[in-house]
């Protein structure tokens, strides 16, 4: 071909290239010697120039994967030598790839054709900017003639094999990397859909249009299949693709009148993008009648292959019915101007369609169970979701009812309740078709009944009974599996715990629906508890009362979801539709929601009663309890009285109702009672259910948590105050315990809560750290544990600080520091307890640096400085990894938590705002922080090894405060002694090399503080950094440069010989300019190096002006100010894109 790359080719050489790629893939497939054939692989996609070679093996070896192998060289090369390619090159690898296909179309081995094709799309891409509209357009006709069948059905599916490829390589989802900026494939992309996509699109109906008769009535399966199902792939990739948004006039008020939305709903579970191709799609997707045709086509091949029952998971049935899925969600400018009508026909067309999968329910369910398949059934289930996300709930329901006697909100609830049945008949089954459709089909009921659902339109009355009578099965159904449930062993981890993130979101898509039929289910709920309740309270001691406590908890799960909202970090309101619902309720007693919340917590009292806590409440069954506690009390309790804001609210009448709802539980003293009782319930959660940790939690972290959330009720809990020393969650506990105090309306009362409550800690940790027989006792379990609790209700209450609360807690650590110190000496040896009293210090910084004024600040540095340097002189953390393998693994584990606690504390120290308190004080013999920090960083070094800098969160940790010490203080760096420089330096040179993004860019950043600070010293006439040195490998062996020298060689190697990341280059160029600045003689050196090294003119030429435009281009002058960083970033990246490709050559 001519055109083609690599010269002429010697035919005895490309013979042994070919054996030697041959017997590579062979030993990779029988898995011998792997290393050594990955080598020669790679040295064929790594050489240079290896086109005739790849050509040869394409043309002549027998082998697939020898091919393929030189199939991907080619395009790796081809990327990697675009720069020195001319554009005959470029055409003729293209053609030659595409060619090939179409000549192998006929191949079995499929994927060296899709190699080879994913090749041509990706090379085309690289040029798409570079070739004219004509060129690209005669490849194309070639393309569309193929695929309109003019070639064979074989190269009618080589060519619409290679335009889904061509889609998902200018797709930025699926764009492989070329090392070109992001404008680049904008570009690409912006370019093909406005130019081709269309055509693309009219190519692939031609060929199911083509191929649909033959189909239809030949008997057997024939080419032209598997040709169609491809067309009908690329039409759904097509219809997938990210379009532009364009201004084109809608009359949004009308289509939003009418039922329709106009944006897309965020959905929990599933991609769901709106489909806007714009009005130049109308003709070919909407005028058309294309969906019709394609609804038609699938029900003439249904019809066709009904005896089969397999027939759903074939291809063309799987391509087409996705194909119908992606048709829902067209919206916007394709269809025309006409108040939604077409758009809501477009929908009624899909749903006749449709609804022949999924109904009856019950009968399509049977046959799944039969072992049919549930393809269709799921992507029914997938077209109501699409339909109800750009549909209000009212023209949801309508839209069946032109074809039936129902709504289709009744057709969702009888398909909920098939789904639900098979989930819960086949729990011990993995990825059964039924939770699958379940997911669907709850996420459906969120988008109609939810948040998402923004009109907020009302439901119909059907649609409310339909919903009624989905819960009541939904519930019947788990009632009935968790009592045949009560005596089976399980070992599945979401059985003993009460909050489980799949089921919590299952339950409240559950609550949803309950919600909008509350005046039917709130009352069914309250039937169903009092049964079970009344059940338990009448049964004999000899009756085994197990299925009847695993129905209460089941019920305890799905009340709490009903009345309450999760709200994580929120003030936790009632439920709307509570709220607005119940209109003719006029008495609080008659109310159903307060009945069943007084039902329960009238249930939960018993547990105070020994005998019949010990009968009945497990510790499953309280933490349910606990966790149902908890969500009442944060949203009928804690939230304030909002019954005045409620008379200015005009909701139909339903004013009464939210007074009754936001006012019952305070009435008549009951909310007293109620936060009484949740002290008691804590109490005996704490006290009695001893090594519960899941209890324990939910009762620290949750429910007393709730309680302190506001000033009103958090005094409550000052009754607690005795546990502190007995429970086994005090860390959490104390936490809760120091909130309240904020809560206190008294300063004086506050402060003195607090001291009352820490008091006995401070002075019990102080009392034994004075201790005479410290060093002999110390070493005790029981002393130790004593130690840790003390430590673990310091650092909880540390974690609770608060302007109102801070000096009283700033004083509770000044008390216990001398003492700290003792037990640091004195735990040298004991990791745990070591670890623990840097985690209090870390907190207590961390909640104090916003509050210090500069004495405090003062205090606590002298105290960082003593605990940093007695951690020192003890070598703690230092342990000798050679004594054996186990010694080895428990010390890294012991050093990584040591060394991530020592860095938050240095990077706490470090924060702006204890800089700032200690550098406007003028306390004299008060220490530097800066000093502080350099201590702990002498600590710290040393044990950072390159080993533990691959832990993802201790490598963070370290270059975050390295970064940011580095921007503070760079001008201590010029005073660490070499060894300690070194250290510093060559982490951040293997930072730069990190995999971690977050790592090269906090290194970079690094960097840049560096070479910034050394060269405006240098301006200033003074040294810098000019007294540290590094050693790097020269030619002649070992060579002494300085740190800029250093870095700026590193950082153009990185840049111009290894596969840096563009995202990354704004950052780059803000370290690469100070050093150009500081080290331009050694930099133009190199650029001659490089260019002189260069044998190929045209790249030397080429690249000669890159480095020249790179600082020259864009005026840019001597100065860091942040227009010219901005300037050189502009420049970086056009010389990335620029040269990128073929310095990559090795």
């Amino acid at each position: 071909m001519q055109g083609f790359p690599g010269g002429v080719p010697d035919p005895q050489q490309l013979q042994a290239t070919m054996l030697a790629i041959e017997q590579a893939c062979s030993l990779i497939q029988v898995h011998m010697n792997p290393a050594e054939a990955e080598k020669v692989l790679s040295s064929l996609h790594s050489s240079l120039m290896p086109y005739q070679a790849c050509r040869f093996i394409l043309e002549t070896s027998l082998m697939p994967n020898a091919r393929f192998q030189a199939a991907g060289a080619i395009g790796d090369a081809a990327i990697r030598e675009w720069g020195i390619l001319t554009d005959d090159n470029k055409r003729s690898l293209i053609l030659y790839c595409l060619n090939y296909v179409m000549e192998h179309a006929g191949s079995p081995d499929g994927y060296v054709q899709s190699k080879v094709s994913a090749v041509a799309a990706r090379l085309l891409k690289r040029g798409w900017l570079e070739f004219p509209d004509q060129e690209k357009g005669a490849i194309f006709f070639e393309v569309e003639q193929s695929i309109r069948g003019m070639h064979g059905p074989n190269r009618q599916f080589a060519g619409i094999n290679f335009l889904e490829t061509l889609v998902s390589e200018f797709s930025p989802s699926t764009a492989s990397s070329m090392g070109l900026p992001k404008e680049f494939h904008d570009q690409c992309q912006l370019s093909l859909e406005v130019k081709f996509l269309k055509d693309f699109y009219c190519w692939a109906q031609a060929a199911v249009f083509n191929t649909a008769d033959e189909i239809l009535n030949s008997n057997v399966t024939i080419p032209e299949e598997k040709a169609c199902s491809a067309a009908l792939r690329l039409m759904l990739q097509i219809l997938s693709w990210s379009f532009k948004p364009t201004l084109e006039h809608e009359n949004l008020d009308a289509r939003i009148k009418s039922g329709l939305r106009s944006d897309a709903i965020n959905l929990r579970k599933f991609e769901r993008s709106l489909v806007k191709p714009g009005s130049l799609w109308t003709d070919i997707l909407i005028s058309s009648a294309h969906t019709t045709w394609v609804l038609n086509f699938y029900t003439t091949l249904r019809q066709k292959y009904s005896y089969d029952t397999l027939w759903g998971d074939s291809p063309i049935a799987v391509s087409c019915r996705q194909l119908i899925v992606q048709l829902c969600s067209l919206a916007g400018a394709v269809f025309p101007n006409d108040n939604g009508d077409a758009q809501i026909e477009h929908f009624m067309h899909i749903l006749s369609a449709v609804i022949l999968w999924i109904e009856p329910p019950n009968v399509i369910a049977e046959s799944i169970r039969n072992g049919g398949s549930e393809s269709e059934f799921i992507d029914g289930c997938h077209v109501l979701l699409s339909v109800a996300s750009l549909t209000s709930s009212s023209l949801f329901d309508n839209l069946l009812k032109s074809i039936r006697q129902y709504g289709t909100i009744n057709l969702l609830s009888a398909l909920t309740s098939e789904a639900v049945k098979s989930v819960l008949d086949n729990q011990n089954e993995e990825e059964t078709w039924g939770s699958d459709a379940l997911d669907i089909l709850l996420e459906t009921w969120n988008v109609i009944l939810g948040e998402a659902c923004a009109d907020k339109s009302p439901m119909s009355a059907d649609g409310a009974l339909a919903a009624s009578n989905l819960f009541k099965i939904i519930v019947e159904s788990h009632l009935k599996a968790a009592a045949d449930s009560a005596f089976e062993d399980s070992d599945d981890a979401e059985y003993f715990h009460v909050s489980v993130s799949k089921r919590d979101e299952q339950l409240a898509l559950y609550a949803l629906i309950a919600r909008a039929a509350a005046d039917t289910t709130i009352p069914f709920l309250e039937q169903l508890f009092s049964e079970r309740f009344a059940r338990l309270s009448q049964r004999d001691v000899e009756n085994d009362p197990t299925r009847t406590l695993e129905e209460l908890y089941w019920l305890l799960l799905i009340t709490s979801h009903v009345l309450t909202d999760s709200g994580e970090g929120e003030t936790l309101l009632i439920p709307e539709a509570l709220q607005a619902g119940f209109t003719n309720v006029v008495e609080v007693a008659q109310h159903p929601v307060v009945t069943l919340s007084w039902s329960i917590i009238n249930f939960s009292r018993q547990c105070l009663d020994p005998g019949i806590r010990g009968r009945y409440f497990s510790p499953r069954l309280m933490e349910a309890v606990i966790w149902f506690l908890a969500r009442w009390v944060a949203t009928y309790l804690v939230p304030l009285d909002v019954s005045r804001e409620i008379d200015s609210v005009g909701r139909h009448g339903s004013q009464h109702s939210r007074k009754l709802l936001n006012s019952f539980a305070w009435d008549n003293n009951q909310g007293e009672l109620v936060l009484d009782f949740v002290v008691l319930m804590s109490m005996v959660a704490l006290t009695t259910y001893q090594g519960e940790i899941e209890l324990q939690t939910l009762t620290c972290q949750k429910l007393l948590a709730s309680v302190v959330r506001r000033k009103h009720t958090c005094a409550y809990v000052v009754q607690l105050l005795l546990l502190l020393l007995t429970t086994p969650s005090q860390r959490s506990l104390a936490e809760t315990l120091a909130c309240a105090a904020s809560c206190i309306k008294d300063p004086e009362a506050s402060v003195q809560y607090l001291r009352d409550l820490m008091g006995p800690v401070t002075g019990c940790l102080v009392e034994n750290a004075s201790r005479s027989d410290l060093k002999s006792v110390a070493h005790q379990p029981d002393v130790i544990y004593m130690v840790c609790c003390l430590l673990e209700r310091l650092r909880g209450a540390a974690r609770a600080t608060q302007p109102r609360t801070q000096k009283v807690l700033f004083e509770m650590g000044h008390t216990v520091m001398n003492s700290l110190l003792t037990l640091l000496e004195v735990y040298k040896n004991q990791s745990e307890v070591i670890y623990m009293i840097l985690k209090f210090v870390v907190d207590f910084i961390d909640g104090q640096a916003v509050f210090l004024d500069g004495k405090e600040t003062s205090v606590l540095m002298s105290f960082c400085l003593r605990l940093l340097q007695i951690y020192s002189s003890h070598n703690i953390g230092k342990v000798m990894l050679s004594l054996s393998s186990t010694l080895r693994s428990e010390s890294q584990s012991e050093k990584y938590k040591d060394l991530r606690a020592l860095l938050r504390l240095l990077t706490n120290i470090c924060s702006k705002d204890l800089v700032g308190f200690l550098s406007d004080s003028n306390i004299e013999g008060s220490p530097d922080i800066a000093e502080v920090i350099y201590v702990g960083l002498d600590i710290v070094t040393p044990l950072i090894s390159l080993d533990l800098l691959k832990y993802p969160k201790l490598s963070r940790d370290y270059f975050v405060l390295m970064s940011h010490l580095l921007e503070v203080y760079p001008e201590k760096v010029a005073h660490l002694n070499r060894d300690a420089f070194g250290r510093i330096t060559g982490s951040l040179e293997f930072g730069l090399r990190s995999q971690d993004g977050d790592v090269v860019e906090r290194c970079l950043t690094a960097v840049n503080a560096l070479a910034s600070y050394h060269f405006k010293e240098r301006l200033g006439g003074r040294g810098g950094l000019g007294s540290q040195v590094m050693e790097s490998d020269g030619s002649n062996g070992k060579l002494q440069e300085s740190i800029s020298s250093h870095f700026l060689r590193l950082l153009l190697q990185l840049l111009l010989f290894e596969d840096f990341r563009m995202e990354l280059a704004g950052s780059a160029a803000d370290a690469l300019l100070p050093l150009l600045f500081c080290e331009q003689e050694l930099y133009q050196r190199l650029v001659h190096e490089l260019l002189e090294k260069e044998q190929n003119p045209t790249v030397k030429s080429r690249l000669a002006l890159a480095f020249h435009n790179l600082t020259s281009s864009n005026n840019l002058s001597s100065t860091l100010d942040r227009p010219n960083r901005q300037k050189f970033r502009k420049n970086l990246r056009v010389f990335l894109g620029e040269v990128s490709g073929f310095m990559q050559i090795k």
